[in-house]
């Protein structure tokens, strides 16, 4: 017997503590501890906003600068490879020519090498040589013929300057093997620096192998200037220092997880401060322009490292105690709804599961504690009303006197918990809706205006040279074809020039009666006739923009034509930072884009298509780029237009690059400080629907049905079993009603059997 009542002991014991893995406990734990972190959050993060003397947005935007200028170089220098490459193999598909024949011609082509030899391979006797003189000796003839032999590679000047040195071997049969070289500068293509803007490419060492926007030792004409541009010479070069280092890294561990962008490694840099301006600067490497598969200019391990010098000033719209009287008034709403919680719900919750389970053990010399509020009075109501039906009180005697007692006046825990949730609401409905609201007076800094015009026109220049670079290929293909060429021949070369360069979709020889003579790739969408006086146009074959470029081939008396691909023009806009980009006409229809847009529709904003107008007015020698703050009242939009201005074929297409971003997505702290502001609020109402919502799924829910159940007992109702739901207080109180359910069956039927007994003895007493 004694070992039976210490297994029970144990057994309602573990009962008990099993109601404390869940229940009413766990939410309110919960919900203790998410306010304190809430409010610990609160009170550290607002006051660190506005504590950073150069905002986030700058820095990142000095990132963003960097990348344009990798991938402008990264781009120019693999176009140079290609092109000296493709050039090479053109000339050994035909007769043997000269080397004195094969610079004129890629020097009348091409005006991108700053020098260029042809030498024979196995004496070494240079045959021809244009433009500047070449470091020959650096070239090891005897390892030509090795795995990447012929790979570009960068050599040292004698005047300190560095130069990339690209080869291509020219073969005919019978003839000996001559060797192409041309030179190129480390020189950023058309990146536009703006003012008081330095830029450098620098070696995997981190060594400066070229820099821009410093002045020259000519150009400085003042103490202050001179001092003022050592001082930048240096911080380039600790930047340059720095940069070399970080470049080293895999660019899957220096972003995070998930983000997207520049594929290659870039960051950004603090220097130091000089008369109240802080140097900034970002740095990218060369990367390919697919994830993974290396170019030969991405090969070479160089680096761009971008700088310039920002005004440090800090921001006074942000209030630094806000944050610790947000988290005071959390903590004190927090505290009085957990108060109401444990005093008006879990209380009394733990009260009936203790009255319950001492009346299932047949303690009934107590009246039951009532709780007061809600379904806990209900259900302590009917205990009662059970423990005294134990006690032999008929029910159908209470069911007039006391049935409703435990309803009336009541507060239900739905209205206790939902009190609850209104405090938490009450502190978090204003921060995500009223408090802090940046609005439309918000300072933007100037760096990041300007870098949104410079930006817009390093890609409008970058458009300009791909579509310039599309027709010197053609240029290049046309002048290699002659009356004697056969249409399979051109065919091949056509074919040939579309695989290497894939901006293009069609390729095709174009007779001056409007035939075609050859083609490669798709069907051409060119109308029939003479090719037109322009060298790159732009034609509207149904409904969708057409990018058609013409080079003329004498001999042949015909035009090699070149479709580009819509999606090449794209593929250019799409820069991280920049926001929406599109490319229009001249009478401002969307040509390309960098995201969903209509072909040849309008701008359809207003304030755009006027900054476009007023970028294409001509301001002494010609259009400006223009960039300008839109504010209305959904906000601040940064916006800037360049017209696509420069020499070249492309020059008649008076085309303009136009950009634009809401100034809301930028890390300033006006915005990062709403950002937060509404990051708390809805972090405080996710705590309350998590939380509560779990406390009324667990505990509310299930308790209004107990206590329907509980009052049916009492009742009378002995045949619906009750059954736990969870096992927790709920479920215990309900256990506690199904062994009381039990007693009273029993007690009815002992008492059914002791009438039973009394009337069967009084039968034979009467009879005699």
């Amino acid at each position: 017997m004694a070992a039976s009542r210490t297994k029970r002991r144990h057994k309602v014991r573990r009962r008990a503590d099993m109601s404390l893995l869940g229940g009413i406990r766990p939410p309110i734990a919960a919900l203790s501890a998410l306010l304190l972190a809430l409010a610990a959050l609160t009170a550290f993060q607002f006051g660190r906003v506005g504590e950073d003397a150069v905002p986030e947005a700058v820095l990142t935007s000095q990132q963003h600068f960097a990348e344009d200028g990798a991938i402008a170089l990264r781009a120019g220098l693999d176009e140079s490879i290609t092109d000296l490459s493709r050039t090479a193999s053109l000339f050994n598909a035909g007769d043997p020519v000269s080397a004195d024949t094969v610079l004129d011609k890629l020097g009348n082509v091409y005006q991108k090498w700053r020098g260029m030899a042809v030498l024979e391979i196995k004496s070494g006797k240079l045959e021809a040589q244009r433009g500047e003189n070449l470091p020959l000796t650096a070239i090891d003839r005897s390892k030509l013929t090795d795995d990447n032999g012929l790979a570009p590679r960068m050599v040292r000047l004698e005047n300190g300057e560095t130069r990339l040195l690209t080869l291509a071997v020219l073969s005919w049969p019978g003839k000996p093997q001559l060797l192409l070289v041309a030179s190129s500068s480390l020189k950023f293509p058309g990146v536009s620096l703006g003012k008081f803007r330095a830029i450098a490419v620098v070696d995997h060492t981190g060594q400066i192998l070229s820099s821009d926007g410093l002045a020259n030792d000519e150009q400085i004409q003042s103490d202050e200037v001179k001092e003022s541009t050592e001082q930048s010479r240096k911080q380039l070069k600790k930047f340059a220092k720095i940069a070399g280092k970080k470049a080293e890294q895999h660019p899957q561990k220096t972003k995070e997880p998930g983000a997207g962008g520049f594929l290659g490694v870039s960051g950004h840099m603090l220097g130091s401060l000089n008369s109240g301006e802080r140097a900034v600067a970002g740095y990218a490497s060369l990367a390919g322009p697919e994830a993974g598969v290396p170019t030969a200019a991405s090969a070479l391990g160089l680096t761009v490292v971008a700088m310039v010098n920002v005004t440090e000033e800090r921001t006074a719209g942000v209030d630094p105690f806000f944050g610790i009287a947000a988290a005071g008034a959390l903590l004190v709403m927090g505290a009085i709804a957990l108060a109401v919680l444990i005093g008006t719900v879990q209380k009394p919750l733990l009260q009936l599961f203790l009255e319950s389970r001492r009346l299932s053990r047949g303690d009934l010399t107590r009246p039951v504690s009532l709780p007061k509020y809600g379904e806990a009075s209900r259900i302590g109501a009917a205990l009662e009303r059970l423990r005294r039906q134990l006690l032999g009180e008929p029910a159908e005697e209470q069911q007039g006197r006391d049935s409703g007692r435990g309803r009336r006046g009541r507060i239900g825990m739905r209205a206790l918990v939902a009190i609850c949730a209104a405090l938490i609401v009450v502190w978090s409905a204003p921060l995500v809706l009223l408090i802090n609201r940046a609005g439309d007076s918000v300072a933007i800094p100037q760096t990041i205006i300007n870098d949104q015009r410079e930006r817009t026109d390093t890609l409008a220049d970058r458009i300009r040279r791909a579509l310039n670079e599309g027709h010197a290929d053609l240029t290049s293909v046309a002048s290699m074809l002659g009356g004697d060429t056969s249409p399979s021949d051109m065919t091949t070369i056509l074919e040939r020039t579309l695989t290497q360069h894939p901006r293009y979709e069609s390729l095709y020889v174009l007779k001056n009666d409007g035939s075609i003579a050859a083609k490669a790739g798709k069907d051409p969408r060119h109308p029939s006739g003479k090719p037109p006086g322009q060298a790159v146009t732009l034609l509207e074959a149904k409904n969708e923009p057409v990018i058609v470029a013409y080079a003329e081939a004498p001999g042949l008396k015909a035009s090699v034509v070149g479709e580009l691909r819509i999606d090449f023009l794209n593929s250019l806009l799409k820069r991280p930072g920049l926001g929406q980009v599109r490319v229009v006409d001249e009478k401002h229809r969307v040509i390309g884009g960098n995201s969903g847009y209509l072909a040849f529709e309008k701008l359809g904003d207003e304030k755009i298509d006027a900054l476009v107008s007023g970028a294409n007015q001509k301001v002494g020698k010609g259009p400006r780029p223009s960039s300008m703050l839109l504010r209305d009242g959904g906000g601040i939009d940064i916006a800037a237009a360049v017209p696509m201005v420069g020499g070249g074929a492309a020059k008649p297409l008076a085309w303009t690059v136009v950009s634009w971003q809401p100034a809301k997505g930028l890390a300033i702290p006006e915005y990062n400080l709403q950002n937060r502001t509404v990051l708390a609020g809805l972090l405080g109402l996710t705590a309350v629907a998590a939380c509560l919502g779990w406390m009324h799924i667990i505990v509310v829910r299930p308790l209004r049905q107990l206590a329907q159940r509980a009052e049916a007992l009492a009742d009378g109702d002995r045949r619906t079993v009750l059954f736990p739901t969870h096992h927790d207080e709920v479920g215990a109180v309900t256990r506690s009603l199904e062994v009381i359910r039990q007693q009273l069956v029993e007690l009815k039927k002992r008492e059914a059997s002791g009438s039973a007994g009394r009337a069967g003895k009084a039968t034979p007493a009467g009879r005699n």
